[in-house]
């Protein structure tokens, strides 16, 4: 039997032909987009749509600008809305790396882990004096992230909160930055950082923020007699106005020259390995 397929490749001079009349070499079959969706992504209206009526964990949802809206459409938003989940609409470019995926112009970027609310942190360390919580107030490099994780557990630090918006979420690439670290430790994400801050406050929770200006150095505070919360802010903005103005401490890391640039996953691991010496030189090991 004649083989069809092999006679046109012969006779494109050993080229395939594709859909678009473009012509592609047999050699780049195999750079074709991966049609195999990422594990951290969800697509088309009907499974968004049942993501959003369930209890799945959703970071964001991306919509073409280039999509006809319809009734399925417009409930995916409304939906999203009401649950206070981001979505943005994006150019063509976004979906490019989905292009083997029958997406239908959306894609919900899902979390690989279960957040922690902070309610729920909050009662389960109520009845402690020596609790410890990071937070990240716009920390957007997933590396950092990823790396932030990582030095937490191995410091034993209770748990971090991160903001829905302005803030790296975590992806299955921050999980994996993180050598599989954010599922060893309560991540909780609030719409509010100064919300759930005065929160923390009102319950018991010390709040240390870093700030270069500040006459206190990290290591004149003691971290073994209060639950702590410290705060690190992004790589280009700091710590916001709002939240310096609430925190309890303010605290720097001494600089032997004037390159203040530390980046904020050593930053953060400087003081919170500070917090690990002093409860081991005091037997207060956990």
């Amino acid at each position: 039997m004649k083989n069809t397929n092999n006679a046109k490749y012969h006779r494109n001079g050993g080229k395939y032909k594709t859909k678009k009349s473009e012509f592609i070499s047999s050699s780049d079959i195999k750079n074709l987009p991966e049609t195999t969706p990422p594990d951290d992504i969800i697509y088309g209206k009907n499974s968004v749509m049942e993501a959003l009526s369930g209890d799945r964990e959703i970071n964001k949802i991306l919509i073409s600008k280039t999509n006809h809206s319809d009734n399925k459409m417009e409930d995916i938003k409304e939906l999203a809305k009401a649950k206070g989940i981001i979505f943005q609409f994006v150019g063509k470019e976004k979906f490019s790396q989905y292009e083997g995926l029958n997406h239908q112009g959306v894609i919900a970027q899902v979390a690989p882990i279960k957040y922690v609310e902070l309610e729920d942190f909050i009662e389960k360390h109520k009845d402690s004096n020596t609790s410890s919580l990071v937070v990240l107030d716009g920390v957007e490099d997933v590396h950092n992230i990823g790396a932030i994780t990582r030095t937490c557990v191995c410091a034993g630090i209770d748990g971090i909160l991160i903001p829905s918006r302005r803030n790296c979420q975590i992806t299955s690439v921050v999980e994996k930055t993180s050598a599989g670290a954010v599922n060893h430790i309560d991540i909780i994400k609030v719409n509010s950082l100064s919300t759930a801050i005065q929160t923390l406050k009102d319950n018991n929770w010390w709040v240390i923020v870093t700030d270069a200006k500040s006459n206190q150095n990290y290591y004149d505070v003691d971290y073994t007699d209060m639950n702590f919360a410290v705060v690190m802010g992004g790589e280009h903005s700091g710590v916001s106005q709002t939240l310096m103005k609430m925190s309890d401490f303010q605290v720097k890391i001494p600089m032997l020259t004037n390159f203040n640039s530390l980046n904020v996953s050593n930053a953060m691991s400087i003081i919170v390995y500070e917090s690990v010496r002093q409860k081991l030189t005091k037997g207060g090991e956990k």
